[in-house]
């Protein structure tokens, strides 16, 4: 079987790079194109600190797409550029594997649609790490019993979002089993706005920023007498790629935009 060929866009980013390292080391993949708008024409493998792989980074996507003829994008963009980047890349028969949070329900239904008439499949994924969506998943089984929860993100001070990807995709997978049920003291009051964290559904979500912070999240469940955490910790960025490898590899197999890395976890 020919190896997938994969292009990367944001390349030089940190998660960028991470990418570009895995599928240099997976032969069942293939770099074709490397593709980052502030990074002169230097190669790819150089950029990651391996051995020259012959692909030079380009700050052209469309253009690296048509001339690689990509079968796969991954993107770990930025937020504003990531629509645009999965609308393009679908446009010209790329299944884009998006980790990239910030799109609206209305985004994806509307890329999912683009997908069909193109019939390929396409990925946007809040998070990679198999260890986070198990935690989403054990959250979501635990609030059938354990209705009462808040979740508390931790994420490094130049993070851009608020609440994360991470947290609001748990929040969605809770809801689908916990009613809403509005927490706390009917009569509580703020005496610092905000201080309750993000509503959702009757429960709260925290954002933590702080310098030396990774990622982290955690569903804290109350009962009378006891209490449930769920806790998930990612220390570094490797942590994601065997998430993006499996993602690469299911996205040939189905056409459709999905929402969520926990539709390929059994």
């Amino acid at each position: 079987m020919e190896p997938i060929k994969v292009a990367v866009a944001g390349a030089s980013g940190r998660m960028g790079r991470e990418v570009v390292k895995m599928v240099l080391s997976d032969p069942k993949l293939k770099l074709v194109a490397a593709v980052d708008r502030s990074s002169g024409p230097v190669d790819a493998g150089t950029l990651v600190g391996q051995a020259p792989c012959g692909i030079k980074m380009s700050n052209d996507l469309e253009m690296a797409l048509i001339e690689s003829k990509a079968d796969v994008l991954v993107d770990f963009t930025a937020p504003q550029s990531a629509a645009a980047n999965t609308s393009l890349a679908i446009r010209h028969g790329v299944r884009p594997v998006i980790g990239t949070t910030g799109f609206t329900p209305q985004e994806i239904k509307d890329l999912d649609s683009e997908c069909q008439a193109k019939n390929i499949g396409g990925l946007i994924a809040p998070n990679f790490s198999i260890g986070a969506i198990l935690m989403m998943k054990f959250a979501a089984q635990a609030a059938k019993y354990y209705p009462h929860l808040e979740i508390i993100e931790y994420h490094g001070d130049q993070k851009l979002d608020a609440p994360s990807g991470t947290s609001v995709k748990t929040a969605e997978m809770i809801s689908e089993i916990r009613e809403e049920i509005r927490q706390g003291n009917p009569n509580e009051e703020e005496k610092l706005e905000g201080a309750r964290g993000a509503y959702y559904n009757g429960f709260r979500i925290h954002s933590v920023r702080l310098p030396g912070v990774f990622a982290q999240q955690e569903v804290i469940m109350g009962a009378h007498g006891e209490s449930l955490k769920i806790r998930h910790d990612s220390y570094e960025r490797s942590a994601y790629m065997p998430g993006v490898n499996t993602a690469i590899l299911k996205v040939m197999t189905y056409s459709g935009m999905i929402y969520g890395f926990e539709h390929f976890i059994d």
